[in-house]
Formats: C-alpha cells, sequence, structure tokens
C-alpha cells in the first residue's frame, strides 16, 4: 500500500509499505471494500439511488440491469441476460470474484425458483436455531404468542441467563425477514432485553415451539400485478407497561406482501383514533418509499397506492383540512399523509376489522383467526433442496 499521508519517508518517497495482515481482516475492511466497489460500478453504467444506497441499476435502451451489494455478497438480475453475463465479466475482471450461478441461497434465505414464482425461507436458519437453543425435539405450538395476552416488565424472577435471552431474540429478529406471522411476538419480547424476566424467556420458548411446527413456512411470490396497495392498524394502548400502541403494517405488490413492520409507537395516544392516524402516517411514508424505489427501477404504479384501514374516525382525518379540538396535539409531520390524499398520490379506504391483514402484527390472535390472516400473508410451507452453509 502506499505510504500514508503524514508518514512518508522523505529519503525514499516512492517506497511503498509492506502489509504485515490482509486487508481483508481488519476492521475497516468491509467499508474500503464497499467503498472501491461503488467507486468503480458507474464506469459500468450503474447509478445509486437515495432510496437504497446498496442498490445500484444500469438502464440502456430497452433493458434494465439491477445489483444488489451488501458487504461483498452481490445479486445480479435483469431484463437482458446477455447484459448480466457482460456485467459479471466486467466485475471478475476487476476483481477477485466467483459466479455461483443462480441464485438459491443469499444471506440465510433460501431461494427456490418453481413454476409459480419464487419461494424465500429460512428452513436452513430455523433448524440451526432450534438446534442452538437445544429445541429441536420440543412439542409444537399452533401460535407464536399467547391470544390477546401482553408481557409484563416484572412479571415473575429475573432470567438467569440473560446472554443466551438477548442471543436468542437477536437471532429470531433477522427470522422475521420471511416470516412476518412471528413478528409481533418478537416485538414483545425484544422489549426486555436489558432485564429478561422467566416470563419473557418462556415467551421465547413459545416462539421457538411454533418455529418447530412450522419450519418448511415461507412466502411464495407470484407473477400479477404491479399495484401498491397497504393494511395499516393499531393496538390503542395495547402495552399494559407504559400504555403507548403498536403499529402493525404490511405492504402488498400485486398480491405479494413485500414490507410489514410491528412496532410500538412513539408517544401515548389519547383515543383509538390518534392510534389508528399515527399508524396510516407510518405506512405513508412506507408507500412513499417504495414508489421512490419502484420509479427508480423504471416500474410505474398505473394508480396511486391503496391503504385500508378498519376505523372510520382515522380515515376521516385523513380527508378533513380543519384542525379539530381533539387533534390538535398531534404532531405536524403525522399529518403529511392528509397532503398526501389531498393530491391524490394516495387512496385510503375502509376494510372490516375480519379483513384486516395487518391484525396479525398489532396482537397475539386466537388459533383459528391467526391461520386465516397466516394465509392472507400468502405464507404456506415447501420443501426446498437446502444448499449454501
Amino acid at each position: 500500500m502506499t505510504q500514508p499521508p503524514g508518514f512518508v519517508d522523505l529519503k525514499h518517497e516512492d517506497y511503498v509499505c509492506r502489509l504485515h495482515k490482509s486487508l481483508y481482516g481488519l476492521k475497516q475492511a468491509p467499508r474500503a471494500w464497499n467503498e472501491r466497489f461503488t467507486t468503480f460500478l458507474p464506469s459500468l453504467g450503474f447509478k445509486s439511488t437515495f432510496a437504497d444506497s446498496s442498490l445500484f441499476v444500469k438502464i440502456v435502451d430497452t433493458y434494465v440491469v439491477i445489483l444488489l451489494l451488501y458487504v461483498d455478497d452481490i445479486i445480479i438480475t435483469g431484463s437482458h441476460p446477455q447484459a448480466i453475463t457482460e456485467v459479471i465479466q466486467a466485475l471478475t475482471h476487476e476483481f477477485d470474484m466467483k459466479d455461483l450461478g443462480p441464485l438459491h441461497y443469499f444471506l440465510g434465505i433460501q431461494i427456490v425458483q418453481n413454476k409459480n414464482g419464487l419461494f424465500l425461507s429460512q428452513d436452513k436458519y430455523v433448524t440451526d436455531l432450534l438446534t442452538k437453543s437445544d429445541m429441536l425435539l420440543s412439542k409444537p405450538c399452533a401460535t407464536p404468542c399467547l391470544p390477546y395476552n401482553r408481557l409484563l416488565s416484572n412479571d415473575g424472577k429475573p432470567f438467569n441467563n440473560p446472554t443466551m435471552y438477548r442471543s436468542l431474540v437477536g437471532a429470531l429478529q433477522y427470522l422475521t425477514f420471511t416470516r412476518p406471522d412471528i413478528a409481533f411476538a418478537v416485538h414483545q419480547v425484544c422489549q426486555f432485553m436489558q432485564r429478561p424476566m422467566d416470563s419473557h424467556f418462556m415467551a421465547v420458548k413459545r416462539i421457538l415451539r411454533y418455529l418447530k411446527a412450522t419450519r418448511g413456512c415461507g412466502i411464495q411470490y407470484i407473477r400479477g400485478s404491479l399495484d401498491l396497495s397497504a393494511y395499516s392498524d393499531a393496538d390503542w394502548a395495547g402495552d399494559p407497561n407504559d400504555r403507548r400502541s403498536t403499529t402493525g403494517m404490511v405492504v402488498f405488490l400485486g398480491s405479494n406482501p413485500i414490507s410489514w413492520m410491528s412496532k410500538k409507537q412513539q408517544t401515548v395516544s389519547r383515543s383509538s383514533t390518534e392510534a389508528e392516524y399515527r399508524a396510516l402516517s407510518t405506512t405513508a411514508a412506507e408507500l412513499d418509499w417504495l414508489k421512490s424505489l419502484l420509479s427508480f427501477l423504471q416500474i410505474s404504479l398505473a394508480e396511486p397506492p391503496l391503504l385500508f384501514c378498519d376505523n372510520l374516525s382515522a380515515i376521516a382525518l385523513t380527508c378533513n383540512p380543519i384542525q379539530h379540538q381533539r387533534t390538535k396535539h398531534i404532531e405536524v409531520d403525522v399529518h403529511f399523509v392528509r397532503e398526501r390524499v389531498a393530491k391524490q398520490q394516495l387512496h385510503v379506504q375502509f376494510v372490516s376489522s375480519t379483513e384486516q391483514f395487518a391484525d396479525i402484527l398489532t396482537k397475539g390472535l386466537s388459533a383459528p383467526l391467526f391461520q386465516t390472516h397466516y394465509a392472507n400473508l400468502r405464507l404456506n410451507f415447501s420443501a426446498p433442496e437446502l444448499e449454501g452453509g
């Protein structure tokens, strides 16, 4: 490597430094590699976007090539096979890379291409997690948490191994990338990382028992329309510890779920209308981001996104520009959903509570209702061949 500024030998300015440790083993290696790689991509015609700094797109005439970078793992796809091959050859010539062929395994996620589309799962990850927690032979259960039950911060005795608790919960967080059905249950146990109780660990074990029963579960993505729609829900004052509400939302591209969230709101809502209105604002922001991302991928929406909500009062707030006495305390930034509706960039529509897909992300449900929403999220079972490590 060249001599660093400030440490140049004046007698031998043309000398270089000899590394005693591989650059790949240094702490700053991933950042250095990412900077080197992203600096080279523009020379191949790729452009980055503010919507996602790890996503690069190359557009030439009628075809597009998309490259996704995560540290040193890369996915390349596009609409023209020859253009993809040329990009791979250029990258291989510049960097020491290996082409693993069609996508089967990426960052712990298994991808199976079948006649219906793509099937994404983390079956191997679940098996490794059950083995690590010694729950591989546990008794399975039908739901990841007790119906309509909330965890208390001081329920029972402190758990004697908080390190193991944090390790398991952290692993479960990564599993929610392909398992929206456990998002709410994982959201609950994540709140007690600092001081877990025995009851909290029992909740973690129930999630693992549910995973034992649904090891082969994943999301099936099929071909369809490119219309954006979303379901927004909130459980008003559902947390007994601080009385904050939980926002649940799921976004569909056509009939395929592409984004979901179960997250506690930052402030206490004074009514169910306010809680639902805040959830609408959060979901509208996610739709804005997805619209900009799709636009960068040269995908145009024929119609404005459709946002479903099961609270008529919250829907009325999105259409009514008058500041009522009961809503004047709500922060200004939450009202931006009203601006989107006024400009006809977003349509908000009522949906009955029985057809509210996001209900599974705000509370624990009974087994029959849980199975209904489980199917609504296009979760099903498959037996994909395990690949990778």
